[in-house]
């Protein structure tokens, strides 16, 4: 059977490699077309991977069966809303439900300890790195007291105003010469 001038295998081959490229640039682009709200029913993942499954399985059954050209076509239609459910189902379903990210708030910076990597001057602001579990910080900071802090200090997060960690120098509690102290040696 020939549609527009060609076989069936090369149908499918050509609507493989439509898909294919189209998918290739729904994931690079896929955020500046994103119909989300408008049209949730129609999601274009699942579109483009129906079409591709649909393509992909009728051109195996092309070459290697000998079922008619509408088979061939319902079969592999069929395997691929099977397919394109289990898609949906186990990987885009949790995927969109995921939203948590390793991004994190200012709120969960307080507390923290954190190192100066460019002095803070006295009234002015430095930079200061922390490491979370999002990965390492560099934010801007100052003195919460406005006091100058050096290059390399450890410094405590007491406030987060507007982007700016406001914040004072940290020494660890060392247990060992607190209990020299209370012994009076």
């Amino acid at each position: 059977m020939l549609i527009f001038g060609l076989s069936m295998e090369q149908l499918y081959m050509y609507i493989l490699l439509g898909a294919g490229a189209l998918t290739v640039l729904y994931v690079f682009f896929g955020d500046v077309a994103d119909l989300g709200d408008a049209l949730p029913v129609f999601n274009p993942t699942v579109i483009l991977a129906f079409i591709t499954f649909t393509a992909a399985i009728g051109f195996l059954l092309e070459t290697a069966t000998t079922f008619n050209e509408w088979a061939v076509l319902g079969m592999a239609a069929m395997a691929a809303i099977v397919l394109d459910l289990l898609l949906y189902l186990f990987i885009l379903l949790p995927l969109s439900s995921a939203e948590s990210s390793i991004a994190y708030s200012d709120e969960s910076l307080l507390g923290q300890v954190a190192n100066v990597i460019i002095p803070i001057p006295v009234d002015g602001y430095g930079e200061v790195v922390l490491e979370t579990y999002a990965g390492m910080i560099s934010k801007r900071a100052a003195g919460y007291d406005n006091e100058a802090i050096g290059q390399d200090q450890k410094v405590l997060i007491i406030e987060v105003n507007e982007g700016t960690l406001y914040v004072q120098a940290y020494e660890p509690l060392d247990f060992t010469k607190e209990m020299k102290m209370t012994r009076g040696t």
